[in-house]
């Protein structure tokens, strides 16, 4: 097997993601009434764009912005609720007066190709599907129409059932194989191999001591030749470590496994704490990436 080469660059907005030169910050925004984590702080437009602007204000490089809650046990809203609590957020932000925000890189974690459509012509820049691209057949193929970067991550089941579905015979082989298929599959329709990012699914259809084992050994995912995304921010996992059942009480231990998560090779970091991660990824970049030297 050669040897992994740097991803592409994405060029998005007015800004160029250059793979390896440093740690991108994925900031969440729930606009859920039921995220495990925060579900109901940012439901309204008004809260959505000032969490938003805080986010963009203090080092997130994309604002992830969904509709639909992925925490487990959770239930499918409809199409047209997804719709109305995602595409207002994304015209207000392109319409606010702050500069900043208003040019901000939008991503939209959705799984249904009606919704990727929609979003990108409110103006969002990359879709993240957090099924790689199964649940909506024709997700693929939409995405190589809009000509939009994709984040594919693995995942069994639905986020009802996916803890039902943790039984690995190779846990990182069947992951791998999993995103090199979706890999093969999205090229097949079209989709560019430079647009696509590769998430291995931390806290979805995983056990605890799994999710810490793909921690450990995130550097195999390298040899997919995709920029690497990682979403470790205040999972149950980390309250497992910590005896620490309240998510928001997770951030030194967020931190510490994106700290992990960085020296393993992950290009970009999912998290809620975007100031204190931002600081993480400074300091981690210092002492792990090769440009620092």
């Amino acid at each position: 097997m050669s040897a992994p080469t740097t991803p592409t660059p994405w060029i998005l907005r007015d800004r160029t993601f250059a793979w390896g030169s440093r740690t991108y910050l994925l900031g969440v925004l729930n606009v859920t009434p039921d995220s495990f984590s925060d579900g109901g702080q940012f439901a309204t437009v008004e809260r959505a764009v000032s969490q938003a602007r805080h986010l963009v204000h203090n080092g997130t490089d994309i604002v992830d912005i969904g509709g639909q809650s992925t925490r487990p046990g959770s239930e499918a809203i409809s199409r047209e609720e997804e719709l109305n609590r995602v595409i207002p957020v994304i015209q207000a932000i392109r319409a606010d007066e702050d500069e900043i925000l208003r040019q901000a890189v939008i991503s939209v974690d959705t799984t249904r190709s009606a919704v990727a459509r929609a979003a990108v012509k409110a103006g969002a820049d990359v879709i993240n599907d957090i099924s790689g691209g199964t649940y909506d057949r024709a997700m693929l193929s939409t995405v190589a129409d809009l000509g939009v970067p994709v984040m594919l991550m693995h995942l069994r089941g639905t986020p009802a059932t996916m803890q039902q579905h943790t039984d690995y015979p190779d846990l990182m082989g069947d992951i791998y194989e999993f995103l090199a298929r979706r890999i093969e599959d999205a090229i097949a329709v079209g989709v560019k191999p430079s647009r696509i990012a590769i998430d291995p699914g931390l806290g979805f259809a995983k056990t605890y001591p799994q999710n810490v084992e793909i921690l450990r050994n995130l550097g195999k995912f390298r040899e997919l030749d995709c920029p690497l995304l990682v979403g470790p921010s205040r999972k149950s996992f980390i309250g497992w470590i910590l005896d620490q059942p309240d998510p928001q009480q997770r951030v030194w231990g967020t931190a510490a496994a994106c700290c992990a998560a960085i020296a393993g090779g992950a290009d970009m970091i999912r998290v809620h704490d975007g100031a204190e991660m931002y600081d993480v990824c400074r300091v981690a970049d210092a002492v792990w990436r090769s440009t620092a030297d």
